[in-house]
């Protein structure tokens, strides 16, 4: 197992000016071919509904072999386009090459915990992946689930129902053990602030019914007994903001971790560590097994 380490983060910043919307068509697999992409609205139907996403396919992408799909989750209440502002997914897939799919929920809000009457949003992710890979040459085994909040909560869904597609998954401020959970062991890496009011890092927030009731640790703990990790956390907090616990001894290398931000609140972190490139370091050490 590789080790991690939070201080080789770096803040990036940019972004990529949006296109008019458009449909693209299928691409042939065959040439492997990829066209540029920048944030444009796509449309499927998925389980009888009317659903889309926003998909980037960076400018450098042109003759390359199957490129790594990150898949960005949005938190309740928000958008595929407010998420993608935030997470700046698109600005470091376009440096880094690889595709972003910034989904999104019916009427804002994931369907998890799964409730009856409601989108499958699960087959709907895995419509996405279906839908993407038509059109854009990616890579079957680096597919990857990121989100905020409730997106984070999907993320976590989509690990435990999707995990022979999803390679890895790294919620922010939102993950849960929605167990049981079978197959095979899924590397997690989450980021939560300590100073969180909503998601609270102890849990039992009771008045959200089953949403919000177990602790991070114990979300955590769900996962690493799920990968078959040594059930002793190691905690390491160095001087600074930045603390994490983690398991080691994984199934597969299957790596469970949680990086804690002091004073940090219910908000994509911005300053005390680059999110998103954290996340995009774990997911180039994991792949499909």
């Amino acid at each position: 197992m590789v080790t991690f380490h939070v201080a080789a983060a770096v803040l990036l910043t940019g972004g990529i000016t949006s296109n008019a919307y458009a449909q693209i068509a299928p691409a042939t697999s065959a040439a492997c071919e990829l066209l540029p992409v920048a944030g444009v609205e796509q449309s499927l139907s998925s389980g009888g509904r009317p659903r889309t996403y926003r998909l980037f396919v960076p400018q450098n992408a042109g003759g390359r072999s199957r490129l790594p799909l990150v898949l960005d989750l949005h938190p309740s209440s928000g958008t595929s386009a407010g998420q993608a502002r935030t997470s700046a997914f698109e600005a470091l897939a376009a440096r880094d090459g690889f595709v972003v799919a910034s989904l999104q929920a019916e009427g804002g809000r994931w369907n998890v915990p799964v409730a009856d009457g409601r989108a499958d949003d699960v087959a709907y992710v895995s419509d996405v992946i279906d839908h993407v890979s038509a059109r854009v040459c990616t890579d079957p085994a680096r597919i990857y689930a990121a989100g905020f909040s409730g997106g984070a909560r999907m993320s976590s869904l989509l690990a435990c129902r999707l995990n022979t597609r999803i390679a890895a998954i790294a919620p922010m401020a939102g993950l849960r053990w929605p167990g049981p959970c079978e197959g095979r062991a899924v590397p997690v890496l989450t980021l939560h602030g300590l100073a969180d009011t909503q998601n609270t890092y102890e849990g039992q927030v009771t008045s959200r019914g089953g949403e919000w009731l177990e602790s991070v640790p114990d979300a955590l703990a769900g996962w690493a007994r799920h990968n078959g990790c040594d059930l002793k956390p190691i905690l390491e907090d160095p001087p600074g903001p930045l603390s994490t616990i983690r398991y080691q001894g994984c199934r597969n290398d299957a790596e469970v971790r949680l990086i804690r931000i002091d004073g940090l609140g219910h908000t994509w972190a911005p300053d005390e560590i680059a999110a998103t490139s954290v996340m995009w370091q774990f997911f180039q050490r994991h792949a499909l097994r």
